[in-house]
């Protein structure tokens, strides 16, 4: 019996064995197709356990990495919104993924404390060089988000130059090639943060804020911001004309010196001698830029996927437990909370009552503004969502002339002025016209008779004389720390 049934199976595995191969190959294929979650092409850099040490740890550069699996669901969701955060942070730190299902790096994402997929890890430089901080990264699992936190990890090593220390400045090493940004804004963005990593060692770059104008005034700068490279020892100071953005700047600035090799220790690099002497363009004779705001951080949108069979599901919202800012439903609160004569600045989301993207992201990013702020214990003026039931926001939208579903005002009774955002809804965005608010920088509009609850025009006039006094002390009190700033040069 044993052997009629041994003879069965022979039969049976001899008539389906192309199946049985076919299946096989089926099989390995699916297996490759899952042997990683991102292509060849992605932006997102792919490491393992044989190079992480060299391309992570040992790199001058922040970077976030993300272990995963290929068949872990929120890892398939949290993919469009990583490779968009690759494409905003090119050049200013690195995103990277390592296949912790691969049988090479199992053991080496234990060692990484791995217990779940995905985990991300922020991996910060030290600047003395030892080992790296790594910590997970918990927050939000969207592009902006990932932007946000990786940003306010990258190192600062650019020298603040004020008029009473640039003549140390110029003189120390003068041999060495130096580069100055000269700016409006009083903290230092992540670009050129991110350029001053690139010449670690071989050349010092620096920042003067537009206050210092004896400084201003040595180098003859017109307009803000400007980039000036001092290629070291007689050879006269260069004014960059070209596009402020990352890849522009830092080709001019490699006229008189190499930047650093990708990854390079801060202590190997050795100054290098300048090359040959470049194209000197005296000072006085350089033609002032126009002045243009220079966004550092642009979030794109993620490339179109190469076939319908490759796009992943739309990732679910992320689960939030931020509280979101508080909504205004009446004309007695809104009156009572913002518009009265002493009341201070209050920022104002003035949304549809109807469900909106635009309102949704809004509103999602001035309450993770204000959750950091909360956390970070910094002072920060109320935020409040206007919606259209409320008859003041008729109101408002008719007197400031905001024609927009969507819009953000920011509104000062007591000194009787008013701000518009105009931009996209992005967190950066917003964070820098906020900052611009808290250190009193950039221009205000008058309020419009009839918004102040019992206002009376001498009193405004009286407030108006009064503001710039008044809120350059309270910048002065609540101006952010360096690396806790947006980022825009």
């Amino acid at each position: 019996m044993n052997v009629v049934f041994f003879k069965l199976h022979l039969l049976i595995v001899s008539a389906k064995t192309m199946h049985y191969q076919q299946l096989l190959a089926a099989l390995t294929l699916a297996g490759a197709a899952q042997a990683s979650l991102y292509s060849k092409s992605s932006s997102v850099l792919q490491v393992d356990a044989s190079n992480y040490n060299k391309l992570i740890t040992k790199s001058n550069h922040t970077s976030i990495v993300e272990f995963y699996a290929p068949w872990c669901g929120h890892c398939k969701n949290l993919k469009p919104a990583y490779e968009k955060a690759a494409k905003s942070l090119e050049g200013l730190a690195k995103v990277a993924a390592v296949n912790c299902d691969a049988a090479e790096n199992k053991q080496f994402c234990g060692t990484m404390g791995v217990q779940g997929f995905p985990t991300l890890k922020i991996v910060k430089p030290s600047k003395k060089g030892k080992h790296p901080i790594v910590e997970d990264y918990n927050g939000p699992r969207t592009a902006s988000g990932i932007v946000q936190a990786v940003t306010d990890k990258i190192n600062n090593h650019v020298k603040r130059i004020t008029d009473a220390d640039v003549e140390t400045f110029l003189s120390n090493d003068k041999e060495a090639p130096k580069a100055i940004l000269f700016t409006e804004k009083s903290t230092t963005s992540a670009v050129l943060r991110s350029i001053a990593i690139d010449f670690l060692g071989v050349m010092t770059v620096g920042q003067v804020r537009n206050k210092e104008a004896k400084t201003v005034e040595m180098f003859g700068i017109k307009s803000f911001p400007t980039l000036v490279l001092l290629p070291g020892g007689e050879q006269e100071a260069i004014v960059f004309e070209g596009e402020m953005k990352r890849g522009p700047m830092v080709e001019f600035l490699s006229q008189a010196a190499e930047p650093n090799p990708d990854p390079a220790s801060p202590s190997s690099g050795k100054k290098d001698k300048p090359k040959e002497k470049p194209k000197e363009k005296p000072k006085e004779k350089a033609k002032p830029k126009a002045e243009e705001p220079v966004e550092d951080i642009i979030v794109e949108e993620p490339a179109e996927p190469e076939s319908e069979a490759e796009a992943p599901p739309p990732p679910p919202p992320p689960k939030r437990d931020i509280p979101p800012i508080t909504t205004l439903l009446t004309s007695d609160e809104i009156t009572n909370a913002c518009l009265q004569p002493k009341s201070g600045t209050c920022v104002l989301a003035l949304v549809p009552e109807e469900k909106s993207e635009a309102a949704d992201a809004l509103l999602d990013n001035l309450a993770d503004l204000v959750h950091r702020n909360v956390k970070a214990d910094r002072k920060l003026f109320p935020f409040y969502a206007i919606p259209s039931l409320n008859p003041t926001h008729t109101q408002l939208s008719k007197s400031l002339e905001l024609s927009g579903s969507v819009e953000l005002v920011a509104i000062n009774a007591k000194r009787s002025w008013w701000r518009h955002y105009q931009g996209d809804f992005s967190e950066l965005s917003i964070m820098e016209w906020v900052d611009a608010i808290r250190l009193s920088e950039g221009a205000k509009s008058k309020l419009p008779e009839g918004i102040i609850a019992g206002e009376s025009s001498t009193s405004s006039e009286e407030a108006t004389e009064t503001e710039t006094k008044t809120e350059t002390a309270e910048a002065e009190s609540e101006s952010p720390k360096p690396e806790d700033g947006h980022d825009e040069l």
